[in-house]
């Protein structure tokens, strides 16, 4: 490994990336890598060793190498392992009654994209993923005995659930090829399914509070890639880096790996085991329903309100979306960067229910104390709810401190918000 100059990001660096655009990406969107190349502080560290052998690329290099990826075809097999350190299933199911922690589209069925796309947030998931351009996309869930695939071919959405033998149906969204996108299903937001994804986040979220280098080579499915490392220079956050291999001849990202400030196991893997840049057959993406299959068409459900999206926010990058879901009461980001926390101020002034109030089931009651840490301090008193990657205060009086911060970080943002 070459030794690290001091070199910055200059505004000249940055047009080279804006220069280089192309519309319509599919694979890599280039916006994304263009704001990072603009804001990031780059260490141009090169990767000259490591297995393989490849030429010495800079870190600024390598977000432009992503940037004018244009893959808009591949098939492949990629497996996600998510270690939140939350069972978010059994937390779901005991907050909502009747165990159910759904939402999005109400009577959707066991076919419906959201909730089958949620679980990818925890446990170890194989998928297989197709793509010819913007307007053929297929991705397929593998289980023991059972597949779910989302299937996009031109106009319309497909999702078809094997274990349940139900179909969902809705027509492509709007700006691709015609169809309307109020219809369509969407991923629920926070809830990234490929290595391109996870990139992008970690991309859209770099600033001057970033370092980013390049840290040797790796071979990733077959393929020889570059090693792009992320680490906050902040102290206080919970995340310790984002490793993301990058496809060294096209540019596409092809493993992500999240890991946290306190280490051991990956908080997010997720990579290609298998990948093929060649264009896929065009059966891949055709989809008769299966006879006697239950279908259920978008257009006829009513629309329920997805609400989970608020905790999957509060990450670096995207506190700012959390603006409107805290209603009245008022919302307020403290910090930047990796340590940004987003306050949120309760319109009733209420914390949690107390244990046998009646307002909250004993069991939810119990999973909840077990999984929270009692603290005080000059705002009071409240509760901290933690993950390995993001950290809540709930506050007695009602007010709501969260971000990828440790708890420490989160007492000392409503200490000095009491002031």
């Amino acid at each position: 490994m070459a030794p690290n100059d001091s070199a910055e990001t200059t505004g000249e660096a940055a047009d080279t990336v804006v220069g280089r655009r192309k519309t319509a990406r599919y694979i890599v969107p280039v916006a994304v890598a263009g704001v990072a190349a603009a804001t990031i502080g780059l260490v141009p560290a090169l990767a000259n060793s490591g297995d393989p052998d490849l030429p010495k690329i800079s870190a600024q290099e390598l977000i432009e190498k992503i940037a004018a990826s244009d893959e808009e075809q591949l098939s492949g097999t990629f497996k996600i392992s998510t270690d939140l350190g939350l069972p978010l299933d059994g937390l779901a199911g005991s907050l909502v009654p009747g165990g159910e922690g759904r939402g999005g589209d109400k009577g959707a069925g066991a076919a419906a994209p959201q909730d089958k796309l949620m679980e990818l947030t925890s446990g170890t998931h194989t998928l297989r993923v197709a793509a010819d351009g913007p307007e053929r996309q297929k991705l397929s869930i593998l289980g023991d005995a059972s597949e779910y695939s989302l299937i996009h071919n031109q106009g319309e959405v497909w999702a078809y659930d094997s274990e349940s033998d139900e179909v969902y149906h809705a027509e492509a969204p709007e700006g691709r090829d015609g169809g309307h996108a109020e219809k369509a299903p969407k991923a629920p937001e926070g809830a990234p399914a490929t290595p391109k994804d996870f990139a992008e986040q970690a991309l859209a979220a770099a600033g001057e509070t970033t370092s980013v280098t390049v840290d040797g080579t790796a071979q990733v499915a077959g393929r020889d890639a570059y090693q792009l490392l992320i680490k906050p220079k902040q102290s206080g956050s919970t995340i310790g880096s984002v490793r993301i291999a990058v496809d060294a001849e096209n540019g596409v990202p092809l493993k992500f790996t999240l890991s946290a400030a306190s280490g051991g196991k990956a908080v997010v893997d997720a990579g290609f085991t298998k990948v093929d840049f060649a264009k896929p057959a065009a059966s891949t993406f055709a989809f008769p329903p299966p006879e006697g299959a239950k279908v259920t068409e978008a257009d006829e459900l009513e629309t329920g309100k997805d609400e989970r999206g608020a905790m999957q926010k509060a990450l670096p990058g995207q506190l700012a979306e959390l603006d409107g879901l805290a209603g009245e009461g008022g919302f307020n980001v403290i910090g930047e960067g990796w340590t940004s926390i987003a306050e949120i101020k309760s319109p009733g002034g209420k914390g949690l229910p107390e244990a046998g109030s009646g307002d909250i089931p004993a069991e939810a009651q119990g999973f909840l104390d077990a999984l929270g840490d009692k603290v005080t301090g000059k705002f009071g008193s409240g509760t901290v709810f933690k993950t390995r990657l993001v950290n809540a205060l709930l506050t007695d009086d009602g007010s709501v401190y969260v971000g990828a911060v440790t708890k420490d970080a989160l007492v000392r943002a409503a200490d000095a918000a009491a002031k």
